[in-house]
């Protein structure tokens, strides 16, 4: 069964947003397109599919925007050409090496997760809710930034129970950010 991972940048606050002052720089660039290698497919809700298509999304011309630095190039490429999976109750086309996902949460996920390949690797806010409160998650990738956003979507909010996770890697950058990475314990309390 191939794993499904929720990874995030969050605030020390615990800030989700991605307007939240959690600027990308080299460093964790890398981090993200090393994450992306490691995946071959991506599970997102419509909301975070159509915010990341517009950011990533290589242009008709075929070159990279002018805003976009060398080191944000490789990141770019990696998502634009992973197999997206996008979890949506409204109809509609989604493109972009995509394919729509509705009916019963829990059993396309399981479905998803039999096929073979690598990782499937899950981001935003409200799906990765429905997953953790599922117990579909196997891994949480946490990039703790040293801002505090004071407002915002946080974390998980509205999770049904607590999810007991056990520490297995952490990773430092010299932002002062943080990787964290964690598996849901095999002991719950």
């Amino acid at each position: 069964m191939r794993p499904l991972r929720y990874s995030i940048n969050v605030t020390l606050d615990g800030c989700v947003h991605h307007e939240a002052g959690v600027a990308p720089e080299e460093e964790s660039m890398r981090f993200w397109t090393n994450e992306m290698e490691g995946a071959d497919a991506l599970l997102y809700g419509r909301t975070t599919y159509e915010m990341m298509q517009s950011a990533w999304r290589r242009p008709p011309t075929g070159t990279w925007p002018d805003w976009m630095r060398d080191w944000e190039i490789p990141f770019a490429e990696r998502i634009d050409r992973t197999r997206k999976h996008v979890v949506s109750s409204s109809p509609g086309a989604v493109d972009w090496n995509a394919e729509l996902v509705q009916g019963d949460l829990e059993l396309e996920v399981r479905r998803l997760k039999q096929e073979p390949g690598g990782a499937l690797l899950t981001g935003g806010v409200t799906l990765p809710r429905a997953l953790a409160d599922l117990g579909l998650i196997d891994e949480y990738v946490f990039v703790v930034h040293p801002v505090l956003a004071g407002h915002g979507p946080t974390l998980l909010a509205g999770l049904r129970e607590r999810i007991r996770l056990e520490l297995t890697d952490r990773h430092e950058f010299r932002s002062g950010a943080v990787a964290l990475r964690y598996r849901p314990s095999p002991n719950p309390e």
